[in-house]
């Protein structure tokens, strides 16, 4: 588990930093894509009922969102732990779609 969170702090890091500093310069409609948010989604969507790694993986991104931000520290940690909550609930109402199980993301998680 430690690893898996060590590898977790090391992707989120990097894809905040390159999402602020990189990205910031292709935005459409002045929009700029959050894949901070899509990954934690991702991670989420993909772990087992019974872990708790979508939690850390929330802390960890909205941690790395708000140290890069100039909104209050925390906010972000709270969006995307509510996102998480949220994901969980309707995945255990929801039936899983076919073919998600196997992918790139299993692979690390795994």
């Amino acid at each position: 588990m430690f690893k898996k969170i060590l590898i977790l702090c090391l992707f989120f890091y990097f894809l905040t930093l390159f999402q602020n500093s990189f990205l910031v310069h292709f935005n459409i409609f002045n929009l700029i894509p959050n894949f901070v948010l899509i990954s934690v989604v991702v991670i989420v969507i993909k772990e087992k009922a019974k872990d708790n790694l979508g939690f850390f993986s929330a802390f960890i991104a909205g941690f790395f969102l708000d140290v890069f931000s100039q909104n209050f520290i925390g906010w972000n940690i709270l969006i995307l732990i509510g996102i998480v909550i949220a994901v969980k609930i309707l995945k255990k109402y929801l039936r899983p779609v076919f073919g998600l199980r196997k992918s790139a993301i299993n692979l690390i998680l795994n």
